[in-house]
């Protein structure tokens, strides 16, 4: 059998240089990618009767994948979304192979036409103007400890940084200085894979941000836990939820949503939205990819729908017509 048939080195290529050199994928996402693959050799191993290092390509066909899936919903429970995700894996591979090696390509074509689960996709929550500055007061300024976590909530709903991105801000990323006469303050944040971006900050932001960081190097993180020590973004989480908790009895439609970092960068997108700023820009504030993740927030803001149907309406009043005799003569048409 050629070596190119062999599933094995296309599997290690593809996790060990292909996801990690060519896509830069966040090694999350490695990680996510490399169990599916491990789920699905051990499946068509079983099914075909081969040791995982003697299946080749092929063995990996259209209708064994169709079966595998369902099997892990069945046995497991997952949802529409997790069996979407393992699918996503195992296009992005069949890809790669087909890419790579032409002689896969009808294979390829095979495995890229398995379709994606449909599933309704949950509203995506966002804060209110009056609950964002809620949060915000609930801080005690009094205190070392409210000082920052006033910082960090205020900067999360300034950049719309993911809670990771927070955890992970070093002194060096900031620029808070007076430049050239004017005092244009930004900030460089790491994404998912390793790709970088600047955000401009509130001047507010840059001065509580400047009062956190007085004294420390440029190597040192900007946030800080009680002992210390860098935050993690477990501790970003818990923070945002603990102040979510503080108000929810002054807003009750709080103790509806599940108010997370992740809340503030969806509220912070909106606000872009509502504000007029056009969606690539968005795109590129938030660190998306694909357009078509920003795509979602045009979809969710009630008020531009209703701002949008207002100026749509006539300037003059139409009169209304009775809808009874013209429903039954419809109805009778029929």
């Amino acid at each position: 059998m050629s070596e190119s048939n062999l599933l094995a080195p296309w599997v290690r290529r593809f996790l060990v240089e292909y996801l990690v050199t060519v896509r830069c994928m966040a090694r999350s996402t490695q990680l996510s990618y490399r169990d599916t693959l491990a789920k699905v050799i051990r499946y068509a191993a079983h099914s075909v009767g081969k040791r995982p290092d003697l299946l080749n390509v092929d063995d990996l066909s259209r209708e064994l994948i169709t079966q595998f899936l369902p099997s892990t919903a069945g046995n497991k429970g997952l949802t529409a979304r997790t069996i979407n995700q393992r699918l996503a894996a195992l296009h992005t591979f069949a890809r790669f192979v087909g890419e790579y090696g032409p002689e896969h390509l009808e294979w390829s074509g095979r495995i890229l036409s398995i379709p994606f689960r449909k599933f309704a996709r949950p509203q995506i929550p966002y804060l209110e103007k009056p609950e964002m500055d809620a949060l915000l007061a609930a801080t005690d300024m009094q205190t070392a400890q409210g000082i920052r976590d006033h910082a960090l909530l205020l900067f999360l709903y300034n950049t719309g940084s993911r809670a990771a991105e927070a955890a992970q801000l070093k002194v060096a990323d900031l620029q808070l200085q007076v430049a050239g006469g004017t005092r244009n303050a930004f900030v460089k944040l790491q994404g998912k894979g390793g790709k970088a971006r600047l955000c401009p900050l509130w001047m507010r932001t840059a001065d509580e941000l400047s009062s956190l960081i007085s004294g420390r190097s440029p190597e040192q993180h900007v946030f800080l836990n009680r002992c210390g020590r860098p935050i993690t973004r477990f501790g970003v989480h818990a923070l945002v939820e603990r102040y979510a908790r503080q108000v929810a009895n002054q807003f009750p439609a709080l103790k509806a949503k599940r108010v997370s970092p992740h809340t503030i960068r969806h509220t912070t997108a909106t606000y872009l939205l509502r504000a007029g700023v056009d969606i690539n820009t968005i795109r590129a504030w938030l660190g998306h990819v694909s357009l078509n993740t920003t795509n979602v927030y045009a979809q969710i803001d009630l008020e531009m729908k209703s701002r949008a149907l207002a100026q749509l309406e006539p300037a003059g009043k139409s009169p209304r017509r009775p809808m009874g005799s013209d429903l039954m003569q419809f109805l009778r048409s029929l």
